[in-house]
């Protein structure tokens, strides 16, 4: 051990990150201000049919059997996911709904309810929420049905996908 030397300089990486940007960041940070944002959501919020905290939402696409849409009206199938939009604005909402129909196709759920309220403490009586939601579930692809749940999940102010 007589002839060891001790180290001058310590022997550890130079992590410092250089702060200068480069011209391909320069470019990056261009086109990102440059484009707009695309818009991936294909629910329209055009006007819709207004409707009142009484109607009933039923549809279904061609194809889908009897017996299957009547399990789902009857709330036979359990509801796999939930999403509710009370006291949310419209274009909220219409972002809500295309985030959770796309998760539940990720995740493989097949039933899942989403509360929307009766809308009866609007003035004008009109049930906003639930009248654009009747307009935007036949748009998604994914969605096969949909009808207004059973009096213990939520009567007119609920429906199950």
């Amino acid at each position: 051990m007589g002839d060891v030397k001790r180290i001058k300089r310590p022997n550890k990486a130079d992590v410092v990150v250089p702060r200068e940007l480069t011209p391909g960041h320069l470019e990056r940070q261009r086109a990102a201000i440059a484009l707009p944002l695309k818009d991936t959501n294909p629910l329209t919020a055009d006007m819709v049919e207004p409707l009142t905290a009484q109607d009933i939402l039923s549809w279904k696409r061609p194809g889908v059997q009897n017996g299957v849409f009547r399990k789902l009206r009857l709330g036979y199938y359990p509801s796999e996911a939930k999403l509710d939009l009370h006291g949310m604005t419209v274009d909220e909402a219409r972002r809500q709904v295309f985030g959770f129909v796309n998760d539940c196709m990720r995740y493989d759920l097949r039933t899942a309810t989403i509360m929307h309220g009766k809308g009866e403490r609007n003035r004008d009586g009109i049930a906003w929420l639930k009248s654009y939601l009747a307009k935007w579930l036949p748009e998604l692809e994914p969605v096969l049905a949909f009808h207004t749940t059973q009096k213990h999940h939520g009567s007119t102010g609920a429906i199950y996908v």
